[in-house]
């Protein structure tokens, strides 16, 4: 078992419903990692099986040279004592709190919450509960709670679902902001391919469990194309104006 001093690595093997996960992974600190592929391909299992939600069947998973899973030694660290965040589809709000206590809730004595709500563009809303809120605005309230709690592993399980092209940016530039700041590696799982490639980040693409670059290369060829179809599309109907 090899693995870098620091950052994410990791050798995730599990036996699903209809296939076997058997993927590897690597992400040094400051980077993003980036998950493609079809519904159903294992994607959100890997980030489950990385937050320590799900076992393992073989494999390992360090992170900043600390052993979170040895399949080999049956070591398994309980989710709690790995420094990460998770942002699932979930938005994993306290109900019973309003925003600026959801935030409070995690923070040391004496900090204010609203240096996270801010930011997020949603500092109005921080007497407002969960329920009264839009799901874009849950989905950035959450991320202002595990970014409270200062993980030093983010993962990012369709992160900018529920938001305008305008938020988008935001939340994309605030990550970026925090990555270089903090050296925070971030593994994300998307289905929006540009919004993949995009980024600077590596970009794995997952089918049926496993590594799969030439998926990734047909679904790249069919975006380009979509691209030039609606480039000449506009054409038409601006010479057509």
């Amino acid at each position: 078992m090899n693995s870098p001093k620091y950052g994410l690595t990791a050798h995730v093997q599990k036996k699903l419903n209809f296939f076997n996960l058997d993927i590897a992974l690597e992400c040094p600190p400051g980077q993003t990692l980036v998950l493609v592929g079809p519904s159903g391909s294992g994607k959100t299992t890997v980030l489950r099986c990385l937050a320590g939600l799900e076992r393992i069947d073989r494999g390992w998973i360090i992170f900043n040279g600390q052993c979170w899973n040895d399949c080999a030694t049956t070591h398994h660290l309980s989710p709690r004592h790995r420094r990460l965040g998770f942002l699932s589809q979930d938005y994993t709000l306290f109900p019973h709190m309003n925003l600026k206590d959801n935030i409070q809730f995690v923070l040391p004595s004496g900090e204010d919450p609203m240096a996270y709500l801010e930011p997020m563009g949603i500092a109005h809303l921080g007497q407002k509960w969960p329920h009264q809120i839009s799901g874009g605005e849950r989905q950035r309230a959450a991320l202002c709670q595990i970014l409270a709690r200062r993980p030093q592993l983010l993962l990012l399980d369709e992160p900018f679902s529920a938001l305008d092209i305008e938020n988008r940016t935001l939340l994309r530039e605030l990550l970026l902001q925090e990555q270089q700041r903090s050296g925070l590696a971030i593994v994300q799982v998307t289905h929006d391919l540009a919004e993949a490639l995009s980024g600077s980040g590596r970009v794995i693409a997952l089918q049926q469990g496993k590594e799969a670059p030439d998926w990734l290369e047909r679904q790249r060829t069919l975006l380009i194309n979509d691209f030039s179809w609606l480039s000449h599309g506009h054409d038409r109907v601006v010479a057509a104006w």
